[in-house]
């Protein structure tokens, strides 16, 4: 089969010297769909005020961000190097690590919730689709923009054909990209089928966030890069152990508080007998 080119600009306008990228108009486009997932949930009755919902996630974006953008300056020996040769670079959008941008976020939503008291894992469970909603359209841009390509294989191939394309110019490569936007729909197709089974608060985070670490590891085998394990895969691994424990934790912990509720049913029908 022959390669799929790809010859979209990357960039989609430019006025006076400031761009418009397909990336970060995707990006833009993602926070809007999270913060309307948002909204939504609360006009349904989510047991969070609107204020918390929606300052929580503006907390979670800009920590996302901050977040992304230290791991991609950190993101190797090479790229220490020059950011540490280059700092004024530091600062900069354009280079932003996702699944930093994940951990980040989910950090400062923590962050946020301990300072207003609410309750973390339900507030995370009631934003999880957003989140995945918004992931799936932030990919759109990257297989666009032609960043997070794969090595050539033998599933799907595309080329870059744009001279500006932050792809592999010219050279066959896979899309990753589109099989993430797959994943994620799939992933989210099964947290919306299944989430009002998942009465548990946390589950459905620890869930979601769980799975795509292991995707993330899995996928980092296929993506273009320097040999052997990748930051991602690391933390993909660590994360993933962390989610899938707590998922654990989170169940044998509810367990032991039904037996508890149901001893004192016992208990209490028993001296009522007596």
């Amino acid at each position: 089969m022959d390669p799929i080119e790809i010859g979209i600009n990357p960039i989609i306008f430019s006025v006076f010297g400031r761009e418009l990228r397909w990336y970060g108009a995707m990006m833009a486009l993602g926070v809007f769909v999270l913060l309307l997932w948002v909204y939504i949930q609360v006009r349904r009755g989510a047991k969070i005020s609107t204020d918390d919902l929606i300052g929580g996630a503006i907390v979670g974006i800009i920590s996302g961000i901050v977040f992304a953008r230290l791991l991609h300056v950190f993101d190797g020996i090479e790229s220490i190097k020059y950011y540490f040769s280059n700092p004024t670079k530091i600062i900069g959008g354009s280079g932003l690590a996702v699944y930093g941008a994940i951990l980040g976020a989910a950090m400062g939503v923590w962050i946020y919730c301990r300072i207003r008291k609410l309750d973390y894992f339900y507030a995370v469970d009631v934003i999880t689709p957003g989140i995945i909603m918004a992931q799936a359209i932030g990919r759109i841009g990257c297989l666009i923009a032609g960043c997070c390509y794969g090595e050539a294989g033998s599933l799907i191939n595309i080329v870059y054909t744009h001279p500006l394309t932050a792809g592999h110019a010219g050279h066959i490569v896979q899309p990753v990209q589109l099989y993430e936007i797959v994943f994620l729909l799939v992933l989210l197709s099964l947290i919306l089928v299944f989430r009002r089974k998942m009465k548990i608060s946390g589950i459905q985070f620890l869930t979601y966030l769980g799975t795509y670490s292991l995707w993330r590891f899995a996928i980092g085998f296929v993506r273009a890069g320097p040999p052997g394990m990748g930051q991602a895969q690391i933390i993909g691994l660590i994360a993933s152990t962390i989610c899938f424990g707590g998922i654990v934790y989170l169940l044998v912990k509810e367990k032991k508080k039904r037996r508890a509720i149901d001893t004192a049913s016992a208990s209490g029908h028993e001296e009522g007998v007596t």
